[in-house]
């Protein structure tokens, strides 16, 4: 009980040292429109990708955690500027219920779209930030990469215990672990906004909640 009371605190005391008027997080995902509306309201560029998403998602027009990892590994697998040890299913699992707006257990088009533009953005900053063109963002590189990909506050503390989960011994991030580090970030604070009712950086939730939040994401 000590120890848990001892590692509670320890994760609010990096929290309460975040300013959170600084979270930037992305916008959400629109919701999920009638295919009929959404076909005929869409620009070029949107229908262009609709093409592309339904060869992708299949006749179900929705992408499943092993569908995601499969279009990822596709994709770092014929770029030699990216390292990665591969997208696995349980990181892609995690990136579909943090993207899930609807609870589908998979992403639908738009929740797709708004994930892949996020890559899109991500990739050209995780390589513009690899000064080394090592393949992989050193710890000396990360703080800058972060700081250009979501302008999150990372103070010492947090950004010790992002290194610690996601990077390996030499404090080196991949890929893979950029993108999932990132994914998670971006939700998480979402969440937090959400639930930030009178926006003044501070929320109450039950026990019910707290674990509905944690346990999804």
């Amino acid at each position: 009980m000590f120890l848990a009371k001892k590692l509670i605190g320890g994760i609010l005391d990096v929290v309460s040292n975040i300013d959170p008027s600084q979270f930037v997080p992305s916008d959400p995902p629109p919701p999920r429109r009638p295919l009929a509306y959404a076909e005929q309201n869409e620009n070029d560029e949107e229908r262009q990708f609709r093409k592309v998403f339904q060869q992708l998602a299949g006749d179900d027009m929705e992408v499943s955690p092993t569908e995601l990892m499969n279009i990822l590994n596709r994709i770092i697998g014929k770029r030699s500027d990216l390292k990665a040890d591969g997208f696995s299913i349980e990181s892609c699992r995690g990136m579909v219920a943090v993207m899930d707006s609807d609870s589908t257990g998979k992403l639908g088009f738009h929740e797709f779209k708004f994930l892949w533009n996020n890559i899109k953005k991500w990739q050209g900053i995780y390589i513009s930030n690899d000064a080394d063109c090592s393949g992989v963002i050193s710890s000396r590189e990360l703080s800058a990469a972060f700081k250009s990909a979501s302008g999150f506050p990372l103070n010492d503390q947090l950004f010790q215990l992002i290194v610690r989960r996601y990077s390996d011994e030499q404090g080196n991030m991949d890929f893979d672990n950029f993108i999932g580090c990132l994914v998670r970030l971006d939700a998480m604070c979402r969440a937090f906004k959400t639930l930030d009712k009178d926006n003044n950086g501070k929320i109450k939730v039950n026990i019910q909640e707290w674990l509905q939040l944690t346990m999804h994401s």
